[in-house]
């Protein structure tokens, strides 16, 4: 795990002073090592940051040349099946004479032997890669399946820039940065910005599963998808039944989990308690020889603390655990560190205790692996089963009507709501029982206005309407269903959840939280030969009777009884409702004030003041909206202010 940057320049700079500095903006992702290299006659120039994992030694150092001293890469990641590409290269080739034993090496290899796009589909791993051919003077970039490692990119006054995370970028000279108010606009929507935008103008994210092409003399980059996820979108190719599927499903995690457990450092995994982390680390210690190093973020507030069934688990499966439970303090400790953290807007809340139990974590190992991305592969979220049953029963109901509704439930509030269904909780089947029921109705009620599934999955997963908070507001990006017909509409959620709220928002939230803290962190169920698995089953068996992960809930009962799993699902989450309202209250307001709002002047100060004067009156729940504007305010004083 690294961070690499660089650009290409027919301009003259003095190269090493500038990739330093770039390196320097990123040496959390890699204090072990450094490395610079560049060549005055092309412009190309490349900076590595190391945060040694695999072939400690000073034959794993990067930017690395080839064998035949063609090409040149620096490369932040971990392929997993190296080894074995390794031995293919030797059995075609002829015994090579390595010169270490990094998968770095083995990368390099491979694009002398299949090319580029070849190579990037015998990989099985997590990357982003950028690689210079000096027979062709062409820089080509490249990032993972889904997109576990981040890549920026783009032109500024004739500079090629690109890097790990923005802040390297923003140290080159000629970076000049403008917010893109659609982009801005797109984070109020989504609260993260969603690629291939970023949040300044001319400077994108590289898509999961392409490459990217580009030369001084061609500027226009070339992007090409060397894999798509639509093309294994195939429910029900799959012959067998559910036994077989779970069977084969198991074999398939324990062998991701192994290849992942593989490090010559110390190793461990998140623990929430939940179906998700559970499995991975039930599976990762069937296959080790110890007990393995466990981690958990707990809270004092019952309804969002998940720590005591993460240590129930872990006694089960006698793991190494290790608990912190978090306090309010802990919580501003955390703060002024998000938008350095982050580098653009970015307000999916549980970002702070993803960064807390990063840091513990890398305070007893140096790679952890994580459970994320079972929700999206086999149907975890609720919303797939709400937003499916809610859609059949709207179409059917008459906009007048569905507005009447609506209009109700805003009225009502989502604090009266939650207590009404407390109330009445007795009388509900427990499949159905939510966590934050009232919050949930409430945001459900605009979705009643929904005119098309798309729209509806929309509502879903927004949180800001733009045109209310954003001045001189105009189009912004609204995501869209693929034409695959043979998927249907929990499957294309599925599908475009995978597609984009989990590289912008889960895979983003975790890599920079644990690259705050030179953590490694690792998911084993975005192998891709997991993901295309789950594909290929009909979607009863991942969802049944209204709840999810079926076939994964099948998997973890071989290794953890049932009762310890089966509860309502809680998620990540952290008070926050209650928390701005009392201990983040003066914080909160001093960004809220017209006087910091006006310091650029791009928002709606009025709606503003009134999403805030509801919430702390505590009939209307308003901390996701608020959370947005807070966050994007933090990133401005860090970068503009």
């Amino acid at each position: 795990m690294c961070g690499l940057a660089g650009y290409i320049s027919k301009k003259m700079f003095d190269h090493s002073d500038v990739l330093i500095k770039m390196g320097q903006a990123i040496a959390h992702r890699g204090p072990d090592d450094v490395g610079i290299w560049f060549d005055k006659s092309t412009g190309i120039a490349l900076c590595h940051r190391r945060l040694s994992i695999i072939d400690l030694s000073p034959a794993g150092h990067q930017p690395m040349l080839s064998h035949n001293n063609n090409f040149v890469v620096a490369f932040n990641g971990e392929i997993y099946n190296y080894e074995l590409l390794r031995q293919e290269i030797n059995n075609e080739e002829g015994e090579i004479q390595w010169n270490g034993h990094s998968d770095t090496e083995v990368i390099l290899a491979g694009i002398e032997c299949w090319g580029i796009e070849k190579t990037l589909q015998k990989l099985t791993g997590m990357f982003a890669i950028a690689i210079w051919s000096k027979d062709t003077n062409e820089l080509v970039l490249a990032r993972d399946r889904i997109g576990e490692k981040p890549l920026y990119y783009g032109w500024h006054n004739n500079v090629f820039l690109f890097g790990s995370e923005l802040k390297a970028i923003m140290k080159h000279p000629q970076f000049n940065g403008s917010i893109d108010k659609n982009a801005l606009a797109s984070f109020f929507k989504y609260n993260y910005v969603p690629g291939p935008l970023s949040i300044y103008k001319d400077i994108f994210k590289l898509e999961p599963g392409s490459y990217l092409s580009v030369n001084l003399e061609d500027q226009e980059p070339k992007i090409k998808k060397y894999w798509d996820l639509y093309n294994y979108t195939n429910p029900g190719s799959f012959k067998g039944d559910s036994l077989d599927a779970t069977k084969e499903l198991d074999l398939l995690l324990k062998d991701a989990v192994g290849k992942q457990m593989i490090a010559d450092v110390p190793l461990g995994a998140f623990l929430s308690g939940g179906v998700d982390s559970s499995t991975i680390v039930a599976l990762m210690q069937s296959q080790s020889q110890s007990a393995v190093k466990t981690f958990t973020i707990g809270f004092d507030n019952k309804g969002f603390d998940e720590a005591v069934y993460a240590k129930k688990i872990a006694n089960h499966l006698q793991t190494d655990h290790t608990e912190l439970y978090v306090q309010p303090k802990d919580t501003l400790d955390v703060i002024p560190k998000l938008s350095k953290i982050y580098d653009e807007p970015f307000s999916d809340s549980s970002q702070i205790p993803t960064y807390l139990v990063a840091q513990l974590a890398k305070s007893k190992v140096t790679v952890s692996l994580s459970g994320d991305a079972g929700d999206e592969i086999f149907g975890g979220y609720n919303r797939y089963i709400v937003a499916s049953q809610t859609w059949s029963k709207l179409s059917k109901i008459p906009m007048s009507v569905r507005n009447l509704i609506s209009n109700s439930i805003q009225t009502i509030g989502s604090d009266n709501i939650n207590a009404l269904y407390k109330y009445f909780k007795f009388a509900i089947p427990k499949n159905y029982q939510f966590s934050n029921f009232g919050e949930k109705m409430f945001k459900s009620a605009k979705l009643l206005e929904s005119d098309s599934e798309i729209d509806l999955y929309n509502g879903f997963i927004s949180h800001w309407d733009p045109s209310e908070i954003i001045k001189n507001y105009y189009d912004h990006t609204q995501y869209k269903f693929k034409d695959v017909s043979k998927i249907d509409f929990i499957e294309q959620m599925m599908a475009l959840d995978t597609l984009t709220y989990l590289p912008d928002d889960i895979l983003v939230k975790v890599d920079r939280a644990a690259m705050a803290n030179s953590l490694e962190t690792r998911v084993p169920f975005l192998d891709h030969s997991i993901i295309e698995f789950a594909w290929s089953l009909p979607r009863e068996m991942k969802i049944t009777n209204g709840i999810g992960k079926n076939i994964l809930r099948e998997v973890l009962y071989k290794y953890v009884p049932k009762d310890l799993i089966e509860r309502p699902k809680m998620g990540f989450a952290i008070p926050l409702d209650s928390w701005l309202r009392n201990e983040l209250r003066e914080w909160a307001e001093d960004l809220l004030s017209d006087e910091s709002l006006n310091k650029h002047g791009l928002l709606n100060n009025e709606i503003i003041a009134l999403r805030w004067k509801e919430h702390l009156g505590g009939g209307k729940n308003w901390q996701h909206h608020i959370w947005d504007v807070l966050m994007f305010q933090c990133w401005f004083n860090e970068y503009h202010g």
